[in-house]
């Protein structure tokens, strides 16, 4: 059976201010290892701030603030809308920081820096990156998600990194570049100080305006750096795993860097080096040109311990990895790493050889839990193989054992898929786990015979089907796999918890993948453009994702699967034992009306789409659409699953959601496409809010 190596850290005490809160904030304390369902009366609160991405660093997105409660959120109103449309923000995966009494956050593709009145949504200031030919190519511009604040000589500073890989540092108030941090950028525009050319710490050849040529390789990033004691660190993210048909690429190291001055601390090799812990599981001398590894997930920390929590992505290419045989550490993994010297504490690797696209998609979460009659501080990884890892995140021992089980072996020439993949005895998984007859759609005999005609040309199986390659011994298109890489939890979808109580919710959907890898030659050429390719390096891999080889689908457009198609999950962290399961909304009219089910009664299948979430003292928060597809915001009950309120929002929300108290006034914000809608018990405070 393979372990995992474990380190231990320091065992210094684990007590956690995890928020700034200023007038008197009375939330009912709920002893570990208990729910109860109850509505707080509290005085309510001046302010309360909400200072990363995930609320705090250990990204609960969880709230104190508890003047909105099931007893009034019924009369919440639009407060302000922001439009970023004049930053041609389209994605919504942004989730502002409200802190020191602004809003920050980024948008659009040129990754603005953006500064609002929290009362009103007004821009304050704004500040944007000068143009490069690495930005001009960059991928994932609008999905920056956010970005990271800390205080530096008692003034806040606010820290992004850009798609062409930049990290900056502006003053809060102003905007204004941060004076003494970093060093000049030999680029026209750029200002002489506030700003890092991350590519210089990578260790590899660039121009500081083209960047890192491309058939050596490309990084750029896609969440926020996170603030840890001082330090900076910079996860990264490259080019579309599933995108790629050639062998080459840079690996996705983690950065770290002084807060005030910008000055580089560490590095760690995600791709281990000679000597370095994990080398040998890259056969084949693959550590020398195969990379990714990236961190494009948000990060999470526990300053108390010094410890920062890194999730991985595999590495090049996704679907086949026939040339880098090994387990390939420290690809799809959790790492925690000592923030002040970028040492390995601990690490779990979630995927041998990943050849599924099951990278990790959000951020680890931390809290504390009882566990074996001792309170434990955890730390919990959702997956898109819908399964949730749990760990002691001092130690990085399990919470309950992960077993080694042996999973299907690959029939793709030159693959050597790993022989086992770990599995969690708890918590069980959440959604669907591998596909077989019995998962297929069964309202009537008809349905399932349809969906098993439809299925006839692809292999389906348990959780860790490897890809198929066309033209395969066993006559299959391809395979279908469930989750695939847009099932599970993923980043639509942020895992959120209750700190208090040790409960944590997921959001899941059932989604399936269809592959079929073609020779890398000929996959190569489908990333062929009039501009030349769209994938780095020089190489053909000997098999590659095959775009364009089609999915099985129902002849009456019904899901092939039975419902729910997308649920919300509460695991109790304490025990490790689903609490309980609920659909995500209501059934859409193009299900509840399709002809094919006419008289059936189907229930609630759930929309079909993960929910953005948000949980208070007194109960949790999603968004979802109805059965007519008006979006609302939906109350529920922590404890049992029990819808408390539902209530009608302009427009469907997108990624996560944040609350903040501001001058006494309690606003829900929702990441709406281009824009953010703050709603509040009074509506809006001024005349003209909102807008760019």
């Amino acid at each position: 059976m393979r372990k995992e190596h474990i380190e231990s850290g320091d065992s210094r005490p684990s007590t956690h201010s995890r928020w700034r809160t200023l007038g008197r904030t009375l939330v009912k304390a709920v002893p570990l290892g208990l729910l109860v369902a109850v509505s707080t009366p509290s005085l309510a609160q001046d302010t309360v701030e909400w200072t990363h991405l995930g609320g705090d660093a250990h990204h609960t997105r969880y709230t104190p603030a508890n003047n909105i409660t099931p007893d009034n959120i019924g009369e919440l109103k639009e407060a302000w809308v922001w439009d970023g449309a004049s930053f041609d923000a389209q994605s919504g995966r942004s989730t502002p920081s409200y802190v020191d009494g602004k809003l920050f956050t980024v948008a659009g593709p040129r990754r603005h820096v953006v500064a609002m009145d929290p009362e009103t949504g007004e821009t304050l200031w704004s500040y944007r990156e000068p143009n490069t030919f690495r930005w001009e190519y960059s991928m994932r511009k609008d999905y920056g998600k956010g970005v990271a604040y800390a205080e530096v000589d008692g003034r806040g500073v606010i820290y992004i990194i850009s798609p062409a890989f930049f990290l900056t540092a502006l003053d809060a108030d102003t905007g204004a570049p941060l004076e003494g941090f970093g060093k000049p950028v030999p680029v026209d525009g750029f200002p002489q100080t506030g700003v890092v050319d991350l590519l210089a710490d990578l260790g590899h050849d660039f121009d500081p305006y083209y960047g890192i040529p491309k058939e050596v390789g490309y990084v750029t990033s896609s969440s926020p750096p996170i603030v840890v004691n001082g330090v900076v660190v910079v996860g990264n993210s490259a080019e579309q795993g599933y995108n790629q048909s050639r062998m080459e690429n840079i690996p996705g190291d983690i950065l770290a860097y002084d807060a005030k001055t910008g000055e580089f601390k560490w590095k760690f090799n995600v791709i281990p080096r000679p000597g370095e812990f994990g080398h040998d599981t890259w056969e084949n001398d693959a550590w020398q040109y195969t990379g990714d590894v990236s961190p494009w997930a948000p990060l999470s920390a526990d300053p108390e311990l010094g410890l920062v929590y890194i999730p991985t992505n595999p590495p090049t290419v996704d679907y086949y990895g026939g040339f880098s045989p090994g387990d390939n550490l420290f690809g799809t993994s959790l790492i925690a790493l000592d923030v002040e010297t970028g040492e390995r504490r601990w690490h779990f690797q979630l995927v041998h050889h990943d050849i599924w696209n099951y990278d990790v998609p959000t951020a680890p979460v931390l809290l504390d839990v009882m566990h074996n009659g001792e309170k434990i501080p955890a730390v919990a990884q959702a997956t898109k193989q819908t399964l949730l890892f749990a760990f002691n995140r001092e130690t990085g021992e399990p919470l309950w054992p992960i077993e080694e089980r042996p999973v299907p072996a690959s029939l793709v020439p030159g693959e050597h898929a790993s022989p086992t993949q770990p599995f969690p005895t708890k918590p069980a998984p959440t959604d669907l786990n591998g596909l077989t007859v019995d998962d297929l759609i069964d309202f009537t005999p008809e349905l399932r015979q349809q969906a098993i005609t439809a299925l006839a040309d692809w292999q389906i199986g348990p959780l860790y089907i490897p890809p198929l390659h066309r033209d395969n011994d066993i006559g299959k298109r391809g395979v279908y796999w469930c989750p695939g890489g847009g099932g599970g939890s993923n980043i639509t979808g942020p895992a959120v918890a209750d700190p208090e109580a040790g409960i944590i919710y997921l959001t899941s959907q059932s989604a399936c993948s269809a592959v079929q890898l073609l020779p890398g030659d000929e996959a190569d050429l489908r990333y062929m453009t009039d501009e030349g390719t769209t994938t780095t390096g020089v190489t053909p891999a000997q098999y590659a994702n095959g775009p364009g080889a089609g999915a099985p689908r129902h002849p009456t457009g019904l899901p092939l699967w039975k419902p729910p198609y997308s649920r919300i999950t509460a695991i109790d962290l304490n025990t490790g034992e689903h609490l309980w399961m609920i659909p995500v909304g209501e059934t859409p009219d193009r299900i509840k009306n399709n002809p094919a089910l006419a008289g059936i009664d189907v229930g609630n299948t759930g929309t079909g789409a993960m929910a953005p979430m948000l949980v208070t003292p007194s109960m949790l928060l999603y968004a979802a659409d109805a059965s007519d597809g008006s979006p609302h915001l939906y109350a529920v009950d922590k404890a049992t699953g029990e819808q408390l309120a539902k209530v009608p929002v302009p427009t469907s929300s997108r990624y996560g959601m944040m609350s903040y108290v501001h001058h006494g006034e309690q606003y829900v914000v929702l990441q709406t496409g281009s824009k953010l809608t703050a709603m509040s018990l009074h509506g809006p405070r001024a005349s003209g809010a909102g807008g760019h």
